[in-house]
């Protein structure tokens, strides 16, 4: 299948013929996939986005969807740092806990090389993906928060080893009792909560998901259509073809769009309209994919399949809503573009103070102010709440049967103080139930 470049609508990504925007399993053959950071960023295939190194994720969830890969990936990454993570500040605590024992019957050289054992299986696997971003952020000079933390991590641990391999390289100002100092502990620690971080943020993602996952199971797999010698036959959905005569039975949903040829029927159509009375059907009246009918049986005439169902339209809605960008996202990008570039200049500007003016030992006192500088300052919030804030709720409403158009629309909302409703049934159920009985 040819797939539609950056620009086209993914409302073509199926022609007239292949109902596969709804089939679940044919989704991913379908569908582009986007930079949750850079949604502008589109692709055929999965893969790194080439502007900060995340991973592209599909546009639309399928219906069965395991957990995703990269969720799996950055939980196994995080829980094996915190093995390495945990007892490394531990012992890097040692002379703030009640460790002494470990300090006065091992050197301190031989420490120093039990926290690098520790620290660096974190770093240079647990952290691989955190550093291949800073990577690619820097190639391409889109700077964000993963650039701050590659250089952070990067700094306190290349000095580490450093300090560590080449003992007699080092300064003697940066000498601390003719040791000298290592932060495998904060490198290690730094890239643990990070990941924390990832997963906690993918977890999230996931769960703004199940709105469009419980959209797309409103579709059925197969329908029962009529042949030319009057026969009926079950099909997978994407089989149907336009201008079939396709038939629903009792409390079957409706597969595809189209037109009553024969019989009558009452068709729940609450998931379109939110109306919860039933829609009498007779023949030459429209019939939508994902309704419901009721207790008669009736045929109709396909006209819509795919991607050109209204329930096609209505889950690209709310993928698209999830994807669009509010306009105080789009002030949260422009700071972004200064601030990482600031932060490292301050932190430049405090090493050179702390060099010139700070206490001794000052080389080591101002690399680890500039090295905190540069952690501290991690912008992770900046880039990422507003984005995750905004398909959560899209999401939400989706449950709740609220379709958000944009992301500017939900923004709005915040300062709606009158709603008007137009009808019974919007905010009720339409279904009466017993609350009490009093004799």
């Amino acid at each position: 299948m040819t797939h539609p470049n950056n620009h086209s609508s993914q409302a073509h990504c199926c022609g007239v013929k292949q109902s596969r925007s709804i089939e679940a399993k044919d989704i991913a053959s379908v569908t582009l996939w986007v930079c949750p950071m850079h949604p502008e960023v589109k692709s055929n295939t999965a893969g790194p986005c080439p502007l900060c190194g995340m991973v592209l994720e599909p546009m639309r969830p399928m219906v069965h969807e395991e957990e995703s890969s990269e969720l799996q990936d950055m939980s196994f990454r995080f829980w094996g740092s915190l093995v390495f993570s945990i007892p490394l500040l531990v012992l890097s605590m040692g002379g703030m806990v009640p460790m002494t024992v470990l300090h006065h019957s091992t050197s301190l050289v031989s420490f120093n090389w039990l926290q690098a054992i520790l620290a660096t299986p974190v770093v240079l696997w647990a952290g691989w993906p955190l550093l291949q971003r800073a990577y690619f952020s820097f190639l391409t000079f889109n700077l964000n928060m993963f650039s701050l933390i590659g250089l952070g991590v990067g700094a306190a641990y290349l000095f580490s080893l450093f300090t560590l391999l080449f003992p007699k390289a080092v300064p003697e100002a940066w000498m601390m009792h003719d040791i000298a100092p290592v932060y495998f502990e904060s490198s290690a620690v730094i890239v643990s909560l990070v990941l924390l971080g990832q997963v906690l943020e993918l977890r999230a993602r996931g769960l703004s998901n199940s709105a469009i996952k419980s959209l797309l199971t409103l579709a059925p797999n197969t329908a029962w259509r009529i042949n030319q010698d009057g026969s009926e036959e079950e099909i997978s959905i994407i089989q149907v073809q336009v201008g079939d005569l396709l038939r629903v039975k009792p409390g079957g949903k409706i597969p595809v769009d189209g037109v009553v040829t024969q019989g009558a029927s009452a068709v729940d159509e609450s998931m379109i309209t939110g109306e919860s009375l039933p829609v009498t059907k007779t023949s030459g009246t429209q019939v939508s994919a994902g309704t419901i009918n009721q207790t008669g049986v009736f045929t109709f005439r396909t006209e819509k399949i795919g991607s050109d169902t209204l329930l096609a339209q209505i889950i690209e809605l709310v993928n698209m809503a999830g994807r669009s960008r509010a306009p105080i996202q789009k002030l949260a990008d422009r700071v972004a573009a200064f601030f990482v570039p600031g932060v490292i200049g301050v932190s430049a500007i405090a090493f050179l103070l702390w060099v010139t003016m700070g206490p001794a030992p000052a080389l080591a006192n101002a690399w680890v102010v500039a090295v905190s500088v540069l952690i501290i300052a991690c912008p992770c919030a900046l880039g990422l709440a507003t984005p995750i804030s905004i398909m959560v709720g899209v999401g939400r409403g989706a449950r709740e049967g609220v379709l958000i158009k944009d992301a500017q629309a939900l923004e709005l909302m915040e300062k709606v103080d009158t709603l008007v409703l137009d009808k019974t049934g919007t905010l009720t159920e339409g279904a009466p139930k017993v609350q009490r009985c009093i004799a």
